[in-house]
């Protein structure tokens, strides 16, 4: 686990910040008739423009990189997501866009789940309720407490209404690496995990399901989506522990 200095917690509000600039434009984007292939060109344009460099673009295996700018996951995709120009945004859908990158040496990474037009009321709770409680993570990530109090407050919030949890795919450390330790579960730990310390730095991502928690891939190798195609939603931040309250990194 990486403490950051001073000047890396500032590397990292710098990067946090573009980061979530960049989210929020994609996401006032998103419309019906729109493909996920347009939001992804956006994407690599802003990112072009501002001299950051997409932590998703060519991850993962040589033999098949994820070749989006950003994850673009639709109603029942809970993650990772491939953008095409034959996915077109209908009304009524939900689009969770996952947008990290390194600026400065620096990644910056969060997630929104957006609605498309008009949506069911479920869907709409369902996205409240996954904001609810990545807002409930983030205040146990405070120094002294443990990752498991992160784990504890997500999942008390999702087993409130009763929806799934995706145990496959967790919160993470976040720094110089997209990906550092500690991993940072949104069910609870059967032990508390690592404490935490100023200097930490956290991303903290929920996803909840409508429906069961059990996950399938598809043939690309990437997209994983509910198994029973119910609908799934993702929210993230990035967080700085520090020696007081938690500092939100990527907001606006």
């Amino acid at each position: 686990m990486i403490c950051k200095t001073e000047e890396d917690r500032q590397g990292m509000r710098n990067a946090g910040r573009l980061a979530a600039e960049m989210l929020h434009a994609v996401a006032q984007m998103v419309r019906p008739g729109i493909s996920t292939a347009d939001l992804n060109e956006q994407t690599r344009e802003l990112m072009l423009k501002a001299g950051a460099t997409s932590a998703s673009y060519g991850y993962g295996s040589a033999k098949n990189p994820y070749p989006g700018y950003a994850c673009f996951s639709i109603n029942d995709v809970i993650v990772h997501g491939i953008p095409s120009k034959d996915q077109i945004l209908q009304e009524g859908d939900i689009i969770s866009i996952d947008l990290a990158l390194f600026y400065e040496g620096f990644c910056g990474d969060n997630t929104v789940t957006v609605c498309v037009g008009e949506v069911s009321s479920a869907a709409r709770h369902l996205i409240e309720i996954t904001e609810e409680a990545l807002r409930a993570g983030i205040q146990q990530a405070v120094t002294g407490q443990y990752v498991g109090d992160i784990s504890a407050a997500i999942a008390a919030v999702a087993q409130r209404e009763g929806y799934g949890i995706v145990r496959e795919f967790v919160g993470h450390g976040v720094g110089r690496e997209m990906h550092e330790d500690p991993q940072v579960p949104n069910y609870v730990l059967p032990q508390k995990g690592a404490r935490l310390c100023p200097g930490m730095t956290l991303a903290i991502e929920p996803m909840f399901t409508l429906g069961d928690a059990a996950i399938q891939w598809d043939s690309d190798g990437w997209t994983v989506r509910t198994k029973d195609h119910s609908l799934a939603a993702h929210v993230e931040h990035s967080i700085l522990v520090t020696e007081n309250l938690p500092e939100v990194l990527t907001l606006r």
